[in-house]
């Protein structure tokens, strides 16, 4: 795969996930842009699988709806005001159907696809929209930005001061993702976002006192990331949480508490089926390092009853030697020197935002005071019977119920994880291979 080989479709994303960092309004040039084509997320929008995933949820209404109050706005702060309004809605929506309020349908409400869904039906609307008020491509960008962040619980995180019994109430921040290698079966749900879905805005009971649980999604794209969305996300609140984890998922039939992340993009195409080969993209490259590691207090997550499936502590690494050519596997964590060819999560995007995650807890000067990292959760596999993707029902009971499962063990790792890095601080089970 080319290293660089981007979608001709994929023009103006940088700009897109750049949100926040855009020009302000009376800048932008006011030369207009005709509406721009679908993107190859976009595309799969149609297939029968997503269409039943929407109605079976309620949330086929979403993007029409979304769509007539677009239609009218007469002027670009109206449409922002209504596309910031709308996203918002649509994230509040989704964990409220999650966590069992309001209607919901018929599948099963720990479901994290409607969201997915829902999101890029909104997405092609703004894409295809053409008002008669003109719209420049920087500022259609900032439209899909901002629907992106607020779909998505990235600036929906907040603390309460106290709570429970008048004491302070630990901050966890945790994050999961999009659904992912659609082309390869249409009907994937993830865990990890479901999992964010579910906890959002949830307080649990642990050996040091109540925590609460902020969530956010991230979509699988490379772009998005070089652009700095985690950064942007995590940077407000990690000098005020008390523990970091992004979730994935990761292999099958196990939980993998991810010792070690590398600095490198193995090119497996994302979302928008585009390949990255190259070292992870930060600011200030001259200081990057090559191995970031968890702060997580993994040896008591390992050693806890956290549920059905087993978990480990993965430190398993593929460098380059020092002084070598050629990737090596490390069962043990990288050697002085090396250079990153895959972190004890691989090379792809849940490496990534661990990577991303822990270099800003580093940089930051959090590293003996917060405990961050990376937990892999096991693949979400349907259930004997219906595993062809193109025959195969969109949900069934043991789907639902490995999903449900997978929740509840994500809860019972955080609760372990906040008590016990609150006795024993970040140096107990703290990895020290970076």
């Amino acid at each position: 795969m080319s290293s660089l080989r981007v979608r001709i479709g994929v023009l103006g994303l940088a700009a897109l996930l750049t949100g926040l960092a855009a020009p302000p309004a009376a800048s932008i040039p006011m030369a207009e842009t005709s509406a721009a084509p679908p993107t190859a997320e976009e595309q799969r929008l149609d297939r029968a699988a997503p269409q039943e995933i929407l109605r079976r949820s309620g949330f086929d209404t979403v993007a029409p709806e979304f769509a007539r109050a677009l239609a009218g706005a007469r002027s670009y702060a109206q449409a922002e005001r209504i596309v910031v309004r709308e996203g918002s809605r649509l994230w509040r929506r989704a964990v409220d159907r999650a966590q069992g309020r309001g209607l919901g349908g018929d599948l099963s409400r720990d479901d994290d696809r409607p969201l997915y869904w829902a999101r890029l039906g909104m997405t092609r609307e703004v894409r295809g929209w053409d008002p008669e008020f003109g719209l420049t491509e920087e500022r259609r960008a900032r439209l899909l930005a901002r629907l992106e962040q607020t779909s998505r619980g990235q600036n929906a995180i907040h603390y309460p001061r106290h709570g429970g019994k008048g004491g302070d109430v630990k901050r966890v921040l945790l994050t999961g993702f999009d659904p992912f290698t659609l082309d390869r079966d249409i009907r994937i749900s993830n865990p990890s976002g479901a999992t964010a879905l579910a906890l959002d805005g949830t307080v649990i009971e642990t050996a040091d006192g109540p925590a609460r649980i902020e969530t956010a999604v991230f979509p699988v794209r490379w772009q998005d990331f070089a652009d700095s969305t985690v950064e942007r996300t995590l940077r407000p609140h990690l000098r005020t949480v008390d523990l970091v984890t992004t979730v994935s998922q990761g292999r099958v039939g196990r939980f993998d508490i991810e010792r070690t992340n590398g600095a490198w993009r193995g090119g497996f195409p994302d979302n928008e089926n585009v390949s990255r080969t190259e070292t992870v993209p930060v600011t200030d490259p001259a200081s990057q390092p090559q191995w970031t590691s968890t702060t997580l207090p993994y040896a008591r997550i390992v050693a806890a009853g956290t549920g059905r499936f087993p978990v480990y502590d993965n430190t398993s690494v593929t460098e380059i030697p020092a002084g070598g050519t050629d990737p090596v596997v490390r069962p043990d964590g990288p050697t002085p020197g090396s250079t990153a060819r895959a972190g004890g999560g691989g090379n792809y995007l849940s490496n990534e935002i661990a990577y991303r995650a822990t270099l800003l807890r580093d940089r930051l000067g959090l590293r003996d005071r917060l405990p961050a990292g990376h937990v892999h959760t096991p693949v979400l596999q349907f259930g004997a019977g219906n595993t062809d993707p193109g025959t195969g029902a969109v949900t069934d009971p043991e789907f639902v119920r490995n999903r449900l499962d997978i929740i509840a063990q994500v809860r019972a790792i955080v609760t372990v994880a906040v008590g016990a890095s609150a006795s024993q601080g970040t140096g107990q089970g703290a990895g020290t291979s970076s």
